[in-house]
């Protein structure tokens, strides 16, 4: 999957902050899969699970898995600016924009704070390959932003998100950023996709990769993210 840098500017509109945090889950070494290779990869029935290292300058990273549903990473990335990974899970959807049902997923993960610690949890929803990319940022931690600008916040779901649309020079880019950050939450994704396309901002698209994951920029010292469930209905 192709990929692009973050940028680490501020953002345009001061968003919340606040958020539950989950309970730990089982350690790497009990994990049914594990590894660390920089691409590695691992398939449960539909789903793969990606430890996708690719940023510049990238350290040292680990992925755990016991299903799809339930997987962690350790990340040990210098606070250097760019983003250096995105451990995630991914499903192909393959259908139109128009027609491509109710799509929704629910999470719940863990996640670090502190100092030296920039990343973003993010669900990455790819249109006709990857010409067209949807971000959807459920909570995010440090000095990270969107691609782009402000345009509008809008309600999708039952929930408020900040809008932001721009390009990275390959593809389009439109990210929305939750104004109430949370680590357990439930995402209409097909409000968002149509969305897009109702006002004029998205051409007509088939929807394919639906991943979600963390966009990892900094991680000094070496820290755990996991995500303990996960459910995606289409």
């Amino acid at each position: 999957m192709r990929r692009r840098s973050l940028l680490t500017a501020a953002l345009a509109a001061p968003l919340a902050t606040a958020g539950a945090v989950g309970a730990l889950q089982s350690p790497a070494q009990a994990a049914a899969w594990y590894t660390e290779d920089d691409w590695g990869k691992w398939t449960d029935g539909a789903y793969t699970v990606n430890n996708h290292v690719w940023g510049s300058g990238a350290g040292a990273q680990s992925i755990w898995a016991n299903s799809y549903s339930n997987w962690g990473v350790w990340a040990d990335h210098p606070n250097t600016g760019g983003v250096k990974s995105y451990p995630h899970v991914s499903y192909q959807l393959g259908r139109d924009v128009w027609n491509m049902g109710s799509v929704s997923a629910n999470t719940n993960v863990t996640v670090p704070t502190g100092s030296n610690l920039a990343y973003c949890t993010t669900y990455d929803v790819w249109g006709n390959g990857h010409d067209y990319e949807i971000m959807i940022w459920t909570q995010y931690h440090g000095a990270v932003g969107p691609i782009g600008s402000y345009v509008t916040d809008v309600s999708l779901g039952g929930q408020n998100w900040a809008f932001y649309q721009g390009s990275n020079g390959s593809n389009a880019v439109y990210s929305f950023l939750a104004r109430n950050h949370s680590t357990d939450t439930w995402v209409d994704i097909t409000a968002h996709a149509q969305w897009l396309v109702a006002n004029g901002r998205m051409p007509r698209v088939t929807i394919g990769e639906i991943a979600f994951g963390f966009e990892i920029t900094s991680s000094v010292g070496g820290r755990n993210f996991n995500l303990n469930s996960y459910g995606l209905w289409t």
